[in-house]
């Protein structure tokens, strides 16, 4: 006979209505996000997100690896849109000077003037959905939500850019 398994710990009505509100949250924004991006740049939000993360260094440079890191991406998701980019000539790949063996991914200037062109556009949209929607009490609360679900997830803050305020 094998051990009975512990029954699951249902979610209450409250538990789960929050569950499910940010599940829809989750599916809902990215496809915002991307069809605003698309319409107004060109770009998804993936695209946009890995510019963006290479915008905001001094020498728009990074590793393959650190940029799948900082993105959530898998190498491979990253390296087929890196490829895209590249072709596109917003940005470039070369050796990494530190380690000759990896890569890094490096923000052209075209690459820099997509980012600027697409910036106003999204972040106007990242305030109507988000930032306007919540007073500053409410909005502490998001970060402060997130920052401890993150902290499960993301236990090292692997995903969190070197260059952010604390």
């Amino acid at each position: 006979m094998t051990p009975a398994s512990p029954s699951p710990r249902w979610l209450t009505s409250e538990q789960r209505l929050a569950w499910l509100d940010m599940v829809r949250v989750l599916t809902r924004l990215p496809a915002t996000l991307d069809a605003q991006l698309e319409r107004d740049a060109g770009l998804t939000f993936f695209e946009y997100h890995v510019l963006s993360m290479l915008s905001e260094l001094p020498d728009r440079a990074l590793r393959l690896s650190r940029l799948a890191q900082l993105t959530s991406a898998s190498l491979s998701r990253l390296s087929n849109v890196v490829k895209r980019l590249e072709a596109r000539g917003l940005l470039r790949r070369e050796p990494d000077p530190d380690d000759g063996r990896a890569s890094r991914a490096v923000l052209t200037d075209e690459g820099m003037a997509a980012v600027e062109q697409a910036a106003p556009g999204h972040l106007a949209t990242v305030r109507e959905l988000v930032v306007d929607a919540l007073d500053p009490a409410q909005l502490g609360q998001l970060h402060n939500a997130h920052e401890r679900i993150l902290g499960r997830l993301d236990p090292g803050s692997a995903t969190r850019p070197e260059w952010l305020e604390t």
